[in-house]
């Protein structure tokens, strides 16, 4: 029986766009380049981070504590997703700097109680992740039968104005939604469709020049989805992302050794990137130029 292929499946349609994506050499004038990253006050020697993952105890024992120390010893930054406070606490006690993303309850009381929480446990930045408000049918979701809802700009305003890390957006796919957080004062957004949560979504690094161009610089962009190897990352830096988020690369790696396979699989990708930025005179991380990248 032949295989039946969903035409509108919007991780390959992610996948087969980064693929059409190809790289200019440059080496007259090129240097030993940095992946240094500067994200909100703090030094990390990758750009490629752990994406804002979630319920990880079956690919291994305590996942993304592990997680977390395997991102700690690579020098990157972890993201945690969905989980109780005790985990959280947990992931932060590791030393790694994190980022917690919040879900869109329909309670903001507890918005507010988990933003809160984020800052006593020391993250490095909080945010919410607006594209899970809805479910494929087009009804508010639900997630461990917890109600999502979604959110005003006002109540963004509300959620950035209650505290003093840096308020983060997740799921941003338009310049719409771009201009609104910022004009809402979120300090970092990412680009991404979460992993396909609807068909035919469009690819991240599709509308980030655009995204990249209202942005002008003044708070990151961050991008996930299908971030695979380091050049899926260097094409992402290419068009305006300040760091990538990986997350399914690394589940087989962290199944298989732990803390040890995802620093692997983080320094791996990282030393790629920087295979990449030498034969394109990229110094650094914030100098690779956009005009590397064309279309096949």
């Amino acid at each position: 029986m032949a295989e039946i292929v969903n035409a509108g499946d919007s991780a390959r349609i992610t996948r087969d766009y980064f693929d059409s994506l190809l790289v200019e050499l440059r080496y007259i004038d090129a240097v030993e380049p940095s992946t240094k990253l500067e994200l909100y006050g703090e030094t990390f020697s990758t750009p490629l981070m752990f994406a804002a993952l979630s319920h990880l105890d079956k690919v291994y024992p305590k996942g993304m504590v592990e997680s977390a120390r395997g991102m700690l010893a690579a020098g990157a930054v972890m993201w945690a997703g969905m989980g109780d406070e005790k985990e959280l606490e947990e992931i932060t006690a590791t030393g790694a700097r994190t980022i917690k993303i919040i879900k869109p309850y329909a309670d903001n009381k507890t918005i507010f109680r988990k933003i809160e929480h984020a800052e006593k446990c020391g993250c490095l930045a909080v945010g919410m992740d607006v594209d899970h408000s809805f479910n494929k049918y087009g009804k508010n979701d639900t997630v461990f039968d917890i109600p999502m809802s979604p959110k005003t700009m006002d109540e963004i305003r509300s959620f950035v104005k209650a505290t003093k890390l840096p308020f983060i957006i997740k799921g941003v796919l338009s310049e719409q939604d771009t201009w609104k957080c910022l004009n809402a004062g979120v300090r970092g957004i990412v680009v991404s469709h979460h992993h396909g949560r609807i068909d035919y979504s469009l690819p991240p690094l599709q509308i980030l020049p655009k995204i990249a161009k209202i942005v002008n610089k003044q708070i990151p962009i961050f991008v996930d989805c299908g971030i695979d190897r380091g050049m899926d990352a260097f094409k992402a830096l290419a068009l305006g992302a300040a760091a990538v988020g990986v997350g399914r690369t690394i589940m087989g790696p962290l199944g298989a050794e732990g803390a040890a396979g995802v620093t692997k699989t983080i320094q791996s990708m990282t030393a790629e990137l920087a295979g990449a930025m030498a034969s394109t005179c990229s110094p650094d991380i914030c100098h690779i130029d956009s005009g590397l990248i064309w279309h096949k």
